[in-house]
């Protein structure tokens, strides 16, 4: 036997003793066992956060999503399991998988009163709520728009707009029901500024020359992996993965290989404050 094979056998012979060793460790582990015994980690995921193809049902990211399934990926990767993934119409369908254990994690946004229905580890990612505004604004920063005679074109029921709804004084909100309507009061000079989430007015800036996405933010829609009520120890298991997940660069890999412009590794204590998602 030449060395380069010999090489070769005894590469993958370490290879296999590590993943046994990581298999029989996560065995152990009373907080996975379960799934390690099921062989796959269902994850639930809800519109628009996914595709799925109508001929094979297979279901792929869409939006957040694309994001979100690199993660999943990677905490089925962590249990040493394959990942399944399961789609819903819609958050409250996903939350009743959960409480039904047909799921065992879930990515949903974070709500005060979702929490009341189902537990959230650490939160992983986040989408800055900010403003658009025209060229030669003198809005700087999001406290400059709450102003009497500011005009500011929101989404009608968005989270973007319940979050503005408790902190604006001042300023007048100008809502219509879709994106594309917000931005043209914007661009006709109807309104003063644009509150949205940062990714789509990244891209609406690029149709308005000398326009200014501004850097801080008003709130924002924070991402968690939720998990069924009562399991404290899955809770932290997973709140653990998070972090790892967070120093190791894979949630920001994972962000910057989707092309998710805009959203951000979220702050490991962006709840502790009284307002979740504000400065």
């Amino acid at each position: 036997m030449n060395k380069s094979r010999r090489a070769l056998l005894m590469a993958a012979f370490v290879l296999v003793a590590a993943s046994t060793t990581s298999a029989a460790q996560q065995a152990s582990d009373p907080r996975v066992a379960d799934i390690v015994r099921a062989g796959k980690l269902r994850v639930g995921l809800h519109l628009p956060q996914f595709v799925q193809d109508p001929k094979t049902g297979e279901i792929r990211g869409h939006g957040t999503g694309t994001v979100i399934v690199p993660i999943a990926q990677a905490l089925a990767d962590r249990v040493g399991v394959k990942l399944e993934l399961v789609g819903h119409q819609a958050p409250p369908a996903l939350i009743k998988c959960l409480q039904a254990g047909e799921c065992d994690v879930g990515f949903l946004g974070y709500r005060p009163a979702r929490a009341k229905s189902v537990d959230y580890a650490t939160p992983h990612i986040m989408v800055p709520f900010t403003y658009l505004v025209p060229p030669k604004s003198s809005i700087r920063v999001p406290a400059d728009a709450d102003k009497p005679g500011i005009r500011i074109a929101v989404v009608r029921n968005h989270a973007s707009t319940h979050a503005l709804e408790h902190i604006l004084k001042h300023a007048t909100m100008v809502d219509v029901a879709i994106p594309d309507e917000a931005f043209e009061l914007l661009r006709s000079g109807k309104a003063d500024a644009y509150a949205s989430p940062r990714p789509p007015i990244l891209e609406y800036a690029k149709q308005l020359p000398g326009s200014r996405v501004l850097d801080d933010r008003y709130g924002a829609n924070i991402q968690g992996i939720a998990l069924k009520k009562g399991q404290a120890e899955r809770r932290a298991y997973v709140s653990a993965f998070v972090e790892w997940a967070k120093s190791s660069g894979v949630i920001q890999k994972s962000i910057d290989a989707a092309g998710g412009r805009g959203i951000v590794v979220a702050p490991s204590d962006i709840l502790t404050g009284s307002v979740p998602g504000r400065h």
